[in-house]
């Protein structure tokens, strides 16, 4: 599997999970009324209950701590090819930067509901 299907699939099984607890009367937690998958939302959830500060908002590192991927550079750089990067690879804080934006892209492209900010 990819390593953004990994990343698609940790986030948007944390909404099924969320979709089954509402229909046993709990909240929805990650699903929004257009049925698309509240991003956001689901990582927010993740980072209150994770003992360490990450800032999946900028970080791409912490992110994928988030979802407990490896964030080596090697697999960020993995990332970075699938997902196409142009750059040097060898400039992290770019090639981080620009991963971050492209994932939230992603996800908005795949179904789930990202806040304009964390795309741009």
């Amino acid at each position: 599997m990819s390593i953004f299907g990994m990343i698609k699939d940790a986030i948007f099984g944390k909404s099924a999970e969320a979709a089954e607890a509402g229909a046993s009367g709990g909240s929805d937690g990650g699903t929004v009324a257009s049925g698309g998958v509240d991003v956001a939302a689901i990582l927010n959830d993740l980072a209150s209950k994770n003992s360490q500060k990450l800032n999946w908002k900028t970080s791409i590192v912490d992110l994928m701590k988030l979802l407990d991927m490896d964030s080596s550079y090697s697999n960020r750089k993995d990332l970075a090819k699938e997902l196409k990067f142009d750059g040097d690879m060898n400039d992290s804080a770019t090639m981080n930067i620009w991963l971050h934006k492209q994932v939230m892209r992603e996800l908005a492209e795949n179904g789930g509901v990202v806040p304009d900010d964390l795309k741009d």
